[in-house]
């Protein structure tokens, strides 16, 4: 075995030889940053530090000076505390400096805990297992519906688009039910160029894998219509040609790579201990020893860096070769428009619109269907689907018109997910992370709870992802509590960075659906009726206005003595009780977005909600919690505090006290216990 030592010669030495001695490297940076910082995961990270090298050195594509180049590979670490060894592997590409590697852990560094998406070469924000597989299955999707609908446009574009996706996940990730739903969706739409890497060192945290999993999931992949391959995960020979042969399949493929938990450690190979905890020195000492490292801390030689490097000439000639054929293509006739929407990500502009009569009762999820019905075919970058509710989602006249995406249908733009709301909402944050397109899921926003994981990981990676979220209430009726979201809007609105809208009528949906898709860096939440609402009387441009600024007034009076605060089905509810309480100067307020009104300045928040000199009383079919910022110590909130029930929604109003009758009730007696 080469060491350090023999340095002088390493230009003679085998690849083989170079390869196990530049790994050796990488372990080395791992047991010292994660010592140095005196926490991490050392263990896992030593066990695919083959994987990683292998891939980086010899396969993937990518561009060391332009981290953000559109057609290169991604690769994800599914296995987000393995950060250390991703960290170091950006350091061989220059991504990242040494002196960062030093700061592991620390606060300010570029080198977090876990992998995020800030950092270059970091394609998503791991750590939550499962999810950074799902959002691989998105981003193969993504590639997958770009090159066919670009090289659909013109055939001589076909090399435009043409990417891999890697993912190295762990044991704990595909024990992660999100890993085996969106594995699930990948085995269906035949995604050949989703390459998963599966460290199975047989180690977790509290001990063998084998105390809670015997899980065979050679066979599992392989039922989900994959291209199984399982090898010794230290074999190189093994490794490369099963890399080679999973990028000629025809389907999505899974690589089990059978290794050994902190290998190459002195004492502590096979050391469940070594998954979450620093190495102790002294181990730390022995193993660089016999890996033929010297006592040295952060050891990177330059013959190292050399060796990695003898692809970066050619990345770098193919990135620039593709760069002046986006320039042509983004020239031509053919692809112009199509590249801007998508790959050049253009800002959604003007769009025709449904015309939406005022007075008309239309439930707002029957609007969002309407709008998506109207833009969807000048907006080819949108793409998405439902949980299996196309009737109730009312996306399923795009589902008819533009075709389910499958293995036979690459230009399909329909996502038929099933019932996987979970893998549908991570999946997505992994379309809009590859970009060029603006991805929409569907489901009840009960189910927003199964979805809850993505939904934040969406708002730390700012991610322009749209949620449609329907039967936003009790007035789901008859399906009852288990059916009938209560805490869910509050829930949403308490994830720092998301906006929820809860639009009042058709034209605040318009609205919201424009602001949500013009939203590069934030995700957002479409809360819709179930039942019909009166579409509001205000123009398009001034309710656009209004939204736009998160809550605008609906109706005033001068010197208001009662300010109604309102969301959804309930603008229209206190509008009608503003109405019937004519002895009372009266503003009524709608209240979209939350977030975007708070976003506002304050002298605009004070102009819509006065601090002094006016009651204020809200109005929302949810929890009471969180109203108490707007209405203060002596406001009202009109809401339920409590589980719904089987019923009609007329009903279930009316025995919820959400009538004009019963609100005006309850407000004229708090009024009257002031006097």
């Amino acid at each position: 075995m080469h060491t350090y030592k023999d340095l002088d010669s390493f230009e003679y030495w085998s690849i083989t030889d170079k390869d196990q001695f530049s790994i050796a490297v990488i372990k080395g940076l791992v047991m010292d940053a994660v010592r140095k910082a005196n926490s991490g995961h050392p263990g896992g990270a030593m066990s695919s530090a083959d994987f990683i090298y292998l891939l980086f050195k010899d396969y993937l594509k990518f561009d060391p000076k332009d981290p953000e180049w559109f057609d290169r590979d991604r690769f994800i670490l599914s296995g987000g505390h393995m950060s250390m060894l991703q960290y170091s592997i950006l350091h061989f590409t220059g991504l990242m400096k040494l002196s960062e590697l030093k700061k592991f852990r620390q606060l300010g560094s570029r080198t977090p805990g876990h992998p995020e998406v800030e950092i270059p070469g970091v394609e998503c924000t791991t750590g939550p297992l499962g999810q950074g597989f799902a959002m691989g299955v998105g981003m193969a999707l993504a590639e997958a519906y770009l090159s066919e609908v670009i090289s659909n446009k013109d055939e001589e574009s076909t090399s435009l688009i043409d990417h891999f996706t890697y993912v190295l996940a762990t044991d704990g990730d595909l024990q992660e039910p999100v890993s085996l739903g969106a594995a699930a969706i990948a085995g269906h739409l035949g995604l050949n160029k989703l390459i998963i890497y599966y460290d199975a060192n047989d180690a977790q945290i509290s001990g063998k894998v084998s105390r809670s999993d015997s899980v065979n999931y050679a066979t599992v992949f392989d039922g989900l219509g994959w291209n199984v391959q399982e090898i010794d995960g230290h074999d190189h020979a093994a490794m490369h040609f099963a890399i080679e042969t999973a990028k000629v399949m025809d389907k999505p493929s899974i690589i089990i790579g059978n290794t050994i938990m902190a290998k190459g450690a002195a004492n502590m190979e096979d050391d469940h201990n070594t998954h979450g905890a620093p190495l102790p020195q002294d181990e730390i000492d022995l193993t660089k020893q016999s890996l033929g490292l010297p006592d040295k801390k952060f050891y990177v030689p330059a013959e190292v860096i050399e060796h990695f490097s003898h692809r970066f000439l050619d990345l770098i000639k193919e990135s620039s070769e593709w760069k002046e054929k986006y320039k042509k293509y983004s020239d031509s006739a053919e692809l112009k428009d199509l590249i801007a929407s998508t790959i050049a990500g253009k800002i959604v502009s003007e769009f025709e619109i449904p015309d939406f009569n005022s007075g008309d009762m239309l439930a707002t999820r029957k609007a969002f269907g309407a709008v998506l019905d109207s833009i969807a075919g000048d907006l080819p970058q949108l793409v998405g689907g439902s949980a299996d509710l196309e009737p109730s989602n009312y996306t399923g006249n795009f589902a008819k018109t533009y075709g389910d995406f499958s293995k036979d249908n690459r230009l399909g733009r329909n996502l038929a997910f099933g019932v996987r709301e979970f893998p549908m909402a991570a999946a997505m944050n992994g379309i809009a992370l590859h970009g060029g397109l603006i991805p929409f899921g569907g489901t009840f926003l009960v189910f927003a709870d199964y979805e809850r994981p993505a939904l934040r990981l969406a708002s730390i990676q700012k991610c322009g992802v749209i949620h449609e979220f329907t039967h936003d209430s009790f007035w789901v009726g008859e399906d009852g509590p288990t059916h009938q979201p209560v805490e869910q809007a509050m829930s949403l609105r308490a994830i720092p960075g998301f906006n929820v809208f809860r639009p009042a009528d058709a034209k605040e949906t318009v609205a919201a659906f424009k602001l949500a898709m013009n939203n590069k860096v934030a995700p957002s939440a479409l809360l819709l009726t179930r039942q019909g609402v009166p579409v509001l009387k205000q123009s398009m441009d001034d309710i656009f206005d209004g939204v736009s600024k998160g809550a605008y007034v609906v109706i005033d009076a001068e010197n208001p003595e009662l300010v109604f605060l309102a969301t959804g089905s309930e603008v229209s509810l206190a509008m009608d009780i503003a109405g019937n309480m004519s002895d009372k100067r009266i503003r009524v307020v709608s209240m979209p977005c939350w977030e975007i009104f708070e976003n506002q300045s304050s002298d605009y928040r004070r102009s819509i909600i006065p601090h002094r000199g006016a009651m204020k009383i809200s109005f929302e079919a949810g929890i009471t919690l969180g109203w108490e910022r707007y209405i203060g110590s002596n406001g009202i909130s009109i809401g339920i505090d409590h589980f719904g029930a089987s019923a009609p929604g007329k009903d279930l109003a009316e025995e919820f006290g959400f009538t004009a009758s019963k609100i005006e009730s309850k407000i004229r007696q708090h009024l009257d216990g002031l006097l």
